[in-house]
């Protein structure tokens, strides 16, 4: 047996004799031997068994382990968070439920309120647009609306402008936001900046394009309102006649030119405003825009605005003509209204469009920067190029 001394049969041995000790020497040397062969095939502490895992060197090597790198998608979004939270605090995060409903807000706030604001300009347009032989001007338009219907008559079609205009403001602005976080994460830091007009141009578009289904139904009715008289003087009264005399069609007939005018003058009032602002901040404005007060932005903004908004009503305006007539009219089409209007028709109204546009557009941008002002929403400074970029151009050491 392991660990004892072997002895002829019959024979004893004394403790003391030299053989007891030789064997014993013997048994404890192989009972060290047995204890580190034991220990090299079955390590008894952690730090064994992790020298004599199979994945030690030299066949593998450990490293430090160093945090992922940040992918392209989201990189941009995450440095524009941190723009805007850097020198105020602010009450949500960029890009968030809340940013995007609280963009929405101010959008309907924006929309619904200046274009109530404007109705009787809006209203003397739409019947120089369709009615240029008894409405010569806009002077004219005031006069003849005033003595036919009383100044209560300027109002008309007030209820469909705000009911209309406040959805469309929701999904313009809210879906602008929306997009324009969504393909900057797509293009990633570096093409978000080469190509931000690019960028901005889609976002809103892609906006637009729901804000247009959601304003159709009421622009309609406002239309019929505003240019044929005795048709129906309410909101209550216009809509189930339209119902009723057309179906559903209808409210949505309009939609596609609605898209041609309003498509063009989104995506102008979007590019040229961003551009405009990054211009102002950086060649008019003496600091930059951390260092200014918020009604110093404000007023770059309202600024900005007004020079986007007389672009705006130019890109739009014979969109703008066709959508009139063709809501005044029954059973036309676009291409027919078109054709009939001319070259020259479809600029008709085109000062009072700037006028009320210019205005419009620079209250819009003026209220719902107040609204993000107001709610500390995060607002990202003017975009700078990124440092990565600069490397690659050689503009840095």
């Amino acid at each position: 047996m392991k660990g004892q001394i072997d002895v002829p049969r019959g024979h004893s041995v004394s403790p003391n004799s030299r053989q007891w000790k030789r064997g014993a020497a013997i048994s404890s040397h192989r009972r060290s031997s047995a204890r580190r062969h034991y220990a090299a095939m079955y390590p008894t502490s952690l730090t064994q068994l992790a020298r004599a895992n199979p994945f030690s060197a030299p066949l593998f090597s450990l490293h430090e382990a160093k945090e992922p790198a940040q992918s392209v998608h989201g990189q941009t979004t995450r440095r524009l968070a941190a723009a805007a939270a850097a020198d105020e605090s602010v009450s949500c995060e960029f890009g968030s439920s809340k940013y995007y409903a609280l963009c929405g807000f101010g959008g309907i706030l924006s929309c619904g309120i200046t274009h109530t604001a404007v109705v009787p300009l809006d209203l003397v347009k739409c019947r120089l647009q369709v009615n240029p032989d008894k409405y010569k001007s806009i002077g004219n338009g005031f006069s003849v609306t005033i003595r036919e219907d009383g100044v209560r008559g300027l109002a008309k079609g007030w209820a469909p402008t705000f009911i209309g205009y406040s959805m469309q403001g929701l999904c313009k602005f809210g879906f602008y936001e929306v997009f324009k976080i969504f393909y900057s994460d797509l293009l990633g830091e570096e093409n978000s900046y080469m190509w931000r007009t690019s960028l901005y141009l889609a976002a809103s578009a892609s906006a637009e394009f729901f804000a247009d289904i959601a304003l159709a139904p009421m622009e309609a009715v406002k239309v019929r309102i505003q240019t044929q008289p005795g048709y129906a003087n309410t909101l209550r009264q216009g809509v189930p006649k339209m119902y009723a005399e057309e179906g559903l069609w209808a409210f949505y007939k309009g939609v596609v030119p609605l898209w041609m005018r309003q498509i063009p003058y989104t995506m102008m009032k979007f590019a040229c405003f961003e551009r405009t602002v990054e211009m102002l901040y950086k060649y008019v404005v003496p600091k930059p825009r951390s260092e200014c007060s918020k009604p110093e932005q404000l007023v770059v903004t309202f600024v900005a605005g007004y020079i986007a908004g007389v672009f705006c009503a130019i890109v739009s305006h014979p969109a703008d003509s066709v959508v009139s007539v063709l809501n005044k009219e029954k059973g036309s089409t676009a291409l027919q209204v078109l054709k009939r209007l001319g070259p020259k028709g479809v600029w008709k109204g085109l000062i009072a469009r700037i006028i009320m546009i210019g205005t419009l557009t620079a209250l819009q941008w003026f209220i719902y920067d107040s609204v993000k002002v107001y709610f500390r929403l995060p607002r990202p400074p003017p975009p700078e190029m990124p440092e990565s970029l600069k490397k690659k151009l050689g503009l840095t050491e």
